[in-house]
């Protein structure tokens, strides 16, 4: 019978820790599915690694729709180089999606309506043209 080789914190990864993390802070899955589906042996190291790397602010006992609620809220400690890439990764992703509705709710008014929308020195201007 062969026996499983007992793994340290040192074996896993920062990129993988990070990534369990992100995974269960996003709620994909509870930090006990998180154990199993990666076979992570320790009870609590999930834990301990949202602790260390996650966003949520775990200074406080708090009940589990604050949590959630403060999980998306800045957390006051400071955030490290890896957290911080994420974080501006997530923002930029954000804003390339809503650039993304922008432009084509402006491509439906100029097409639908005859509405067209211009920049002009910083400041957009709207120019109804009538239909005859």
């Amino acid at each position: 019978m062969e026996q499983e080789k007992r793994r340290s914190q040192r074996d896993y990864s920062l990129a993988f820790k990070l990534n369990v993390v992100e995974q269960v802070e996003k709620g994909e899955m509870t930090y006990k599915q998180a154990q199993k589906r990666y076979g992570i042996q320790g009870r609590s190291t999930v834990l301990v690694w949202c602790r260390k790397h996650g966003l949520q602010d775990w200074r406080q006992p708090q009940g589990p729709s604050k949590r959630r609620a403060q999980m998306t809220n800045k957390p006051t400690k400071p955030l490290t180089p890896e957290q911080r890439i994420k974080e501006l990764e997530r923002q930029l992703k954000d804003e390339k999606l809503k650039s993304a509705l922008f432009e084509k709710v402006i491509d439906i008014m100029r097409d639908e309506h005859g509405v067209s929308v211009k920049k002009r020195a910083g400041k957009l201007s709207v120019v109804v043209k009538s239909k005859d």
